[in-house]
């Protein structure tokens, strides 16, 4: 332990080099500014030197001959200041910027590029007021560097151990619930978003990577609402509607939106098994249609400052999916070894399900001083899931009687999560100390009720049906130092957390108890040079812990010969970071390593004995892959730009077969987006953009799924003074997301086709209505709590 602390805070031995020049600027409010210019001009007025400030508002000053020389100093928003400088004295600068007196009225902010910021341990997208904020969140994610959605799946940098945050809390949905939650946020609430690769302490340790969506704070006096509608016809049609108000007052603020959507959802797949025992061959083709006519997606947020010093906010967020609904015709064809069909049967498959999940957060901020605050955080999620399914198979069989078999099963799961964390946070002019503590609770329900006609009439089946209950207590301490010296920027943290968790199993009863500590060490280091060259390297360890849906031993029958299964056993899943990264006028260069251990994730396996395929979540041995990752944004022309984001990753899973045997697949995987956007007219910010999309061949686990691509169009313009914004978008405009994912090694030989009805067309409109104008809030005279700073 005595090593690891040398080792974090070797940076401070190194702040007895002095330099001849330093200095700080802040904002009136002691806040830090970023990327201000600051020129140095001799005696003769004549410019020698241009620097800017870093993440932490500090600037250094070396290399001048001149003893008397001028600093001149201009950020948007702020006056200009200017400052003789007499170098044969050097000291410390503290440099205050005040904002500009006049009032600036009915401000339009006109479209950008998204700007992609490095930041020492996180890549910041920012998509405010950019060319793609009129997407929804989901196709935001889409665009963001590192981050591919491939099959509907999350993955940063080729890593599917995601956690997802919303300003840095943690939201309890995965898979399609997470899909249709972010595919009803509107672009417009999303401020920015950031990739953190190797999080650093003061997050929690789970999942391999953080996507962190920041949304926007209200800062607009007065009333303001936005309208908006979207219609999405892909093979069946889908709408949203939604209302986002917002008003501002003196010390108090509030935010509230609610969207709605609706609509059918399709999906078309095709089963192939090969079975050499038999030699069988048995085809199942699935069209699935469901249709969801009432999602809800709402969002509250409300701020007051106590006084000058202290913040209290309160927020809830809330999806609720009342029904969804829908009937499945799943014909299955049994072909011979001489490829004629001998056998058959049909699966009908009648269902509904609902969701519902509730977020609440209460949020304390006090500055303590000028240099250290203090922030306790308290929420809760509740995530409530209903699943039904009637099911009736038609059997025809060669050398059997044909007949019908039924079943029915009833699927409920209630998640609860509560978690309390302590902040503190101490900023120096170099040096910035972050520490706390995090006590979070989760329990988990399952039930599923099984019934068949096993004996000619339906009935309650207890030996296929099950309880599951899971409790899992997690109590995490967590240190952080960050220090920063002329070009240098270092950071480093330790993370401890404690987990208690209990499973138990009613049918075959079976209870696992488990509790265990781990330590979760990261650093961080970026050089930047002269001309704002940046180098950084990163260190992280992290864990990935089981969905709680991934812990339910329950068989959830998709038909007869079908099944999901769940391991309450599921081990945690140990993940090592290692990045280098590079950043140079908008060029993003990562070099990576990810080694994990034990990683959990959903194969699937075919049963001769019972005809059957089984998907069941479990842990492989161990995952390894090294890459490289480029982004680039090219400004052309001012009205021209084009994105360039290319991933090539070498990926091995290790796992081992039903048959004991261990097996390596591995595969060179390369991921490819560009995109070109113009701007037609900027009076009325008129945009179009064009992309392409690539995935090739890639794998996960026992499955090699193969490569796809896509082309998009969009197209935004904004009408009647800019208080009306249209948008046009194309997707898979030529139908070419469908994939393969196969399975085989051994005796096992199986894959399925899959499309999720991706191409179609959106069209979006908004309405912005009440005060849109921006002013330059009033000058607040000092209270006695900040005098006391």
């Amino acid at each position: 332990m005595n090593k690891i602390f040398l080792f974090l805070c070797f940076p401070m031995l190194m702040f007895a080099q002095k330099q001849k020049v330093v200095g700080t600027v802040m904002n009136t409010d002691h806040e830090k500014l970023s990327e201000v210019q600051i020129k140095v001009y001799n005696s003769q007025s004549e410019l020698i030197k241009e620097v800017k400030t870093d993440d932490n508002g500090a600037f250094i000053l070396e290399g001048i001959s001149d003893q008397n020389v001028r600093l001149m100093i201009k950020n948007d928003g702020y006056s200009l200041l200017e400052k003789k400088l007499d170098l044969d004295k050097p000291e410390a600068l503290q440099i205050i910027l005040k904002k500009e007196s006049k009032e600036i009225e009915g401000v339009v902010m006109t479209k950008r590029k998204p700007l992609v910021k490095r930041k020492v341990d996180r890549l910041e997208f920012n998509v405010e007021n950019s060319n793609i904020s009129s997407l929804n969140a989901w196709e935001i994610l889409k665009n963001t560097p590192n981050v591919t959605v491939n099959n509907n799946v999350l993955t940063v940098r080729g890593s599917t151990g995601i956690l997802v945050t919303i300003n840095d809390k943690k939201v309890m949905l995965t898979g399609d619930e997470l899909k249709n939650l972010l595919e009803n946020t509107e672009g417009n609430d999303v401020k920015s978003i950031e990739v953190i690769t190797n999080p650093p302490a003061k997050y929690e340790a789970s999942g391999s990577a953080v996507l962190n969506i920041i949304t926007k704070k209200n800062k607009i006096e007065g009333y303001r609402g936005i309208l908006s509608s979207k219609y999405i016809q892909t093979q069946y049609a889908k709408a949203v509607f939604g209302l986002s108000q917002y008003y501002k007052k003196d010390k108090f603020s509030v935010m509230g939106s609610y969207y709605r959507g609706m609509g059918a959802y399709y999906r078309e797949g095709t089963d192939y098994v090969n079975y050499p025992e038999s030699q069988t061959r048995w085809i199942s083709t699935m069209n699935r249609k469901d249709k969801n006519m009432n999602q809800n997606t709402l969002n509250f947020n409300a701020e007051y400052e106590l006084d000058s010093l202290t913040t209290i906010s309160l927020n809830y967020s809330g999806f609720f999916s009342p029904k969804s609904y829908g009937t499945y015709d799943v014909p299955t064809l049994i072909y011979n070894n001489q490829n004629i069909v001998e056998s058959d049967y049909k699966t009908l498959n009648d269902h509904h399900s609902s969701s519902i999940n509730n977020s609440v957060s209460f949020q304390i901020d006090r500055k303590l001083n000028k240099k250290s605050s203090l922030s306790w955080i308290n929420y809760f999620t509740g995530n409530n899931a209903n699943k039904y399914q009637n099911v009736i198979t038609h059997l025809n069989f060669a050398g059997e009687l044909p007949k019908e078999d039924n079943f029915t099963t009833q699927n409920k799961a209630d998640v609860q999560l509560y978690s309390t964390q302590v902040d503190y946070q101490w900023k120096g002019d170099k040096m910035e100390v972050e520490s706390g503590a995090k006590y979070s609770f989760v329990k988990t329900n399952s039930t599923l009720d099984f019934s068949d006609n096993e004996n000619g009439i339906l009935e309650y089946r207890p030996d296929k049906s099950s309880i599951f209950d899971y409790k899992e207590h997690n109590f995490a301490l967590y240190s952080s130092l960050s220090y920063n010296i002329g070009k240098w920027n270092f950071k480093g943290g330790l993370r401890a957390e404690m987990t208690d968790l209990e499973g138990v199993v009613s049918e075959p009863y079976d209870r696992n108890q488990n509790n265990y500590w781990n330590f979760f060490p990261t650093f961080y280091a970026q050089y930047t040079t002269e001309n704002k060259q940046e180098f950084g390297f990163s260190y992280g360890k992290r864990i990935s812990r089981p969905s709680y849906s991934w812990l339910n031993p329950a068989k959830s029958y998709y038909n007869l010969f079908s099944y999901y299964q769940g391991d309450p056993k599921l081990r945690a899943t140990i993940t090592h970071n290692l990045n280098l990264t590079y950043s140079w006028k908008n060029w993003n260069l990562d070099l990576y390593y990810r080694k994990e251990l034990f990683p959990s994730m959903e194969i699937s396996y075919q049963e001769p004995s019972t005809n059957s395929l089984i998907y069941h979540f479990t842990n492989i041995e161990k995952g390894e892959a090294f890459g490289l990752n480029l982004y680039k944004n090219f400004e052309i022309k001012p009205w021209w730009n084009i994105v360039l984001s290319e991933n090539l990753e070498h990926n091995e899973n290790y796992f081992k077969g039903i048959d004991g045997m261990l097996y390596k697949n591995k595969v060179w995987n390369w991921e490819s987006t560009v995109s070109t956007s113009f701007t037609l007219d900027k009076s009325s910010d008129w945009k179009i953009e064009m992309g392409h999309r690539y995935y090739s061949p890639s794998i996960q686990g026992t499955f090699r799924i193969s490569s796809t691509w896509s082309a998009y169009f969009v197209m935004n313009r904004k009408f009647f003074n800019k208080k009306l914004e249209a948008s046009l978008v194309f997707s898979d405009i030529f139908r070419s997301t469908d994939q393969k994912v196969a399975t085989r090694y051994a005796n096992q030989d199986n894959y399925f086709l899959d499309y999720r009805d991706s191409q179609g067309f959106t069209l979006s409109l908004k309405f912005n209505f009440g005060n849109q104008s921006v002013k330059n809030a009033k000058t607040i005279k000092q209270t006695s709590e900040q005098d006391r700073l």
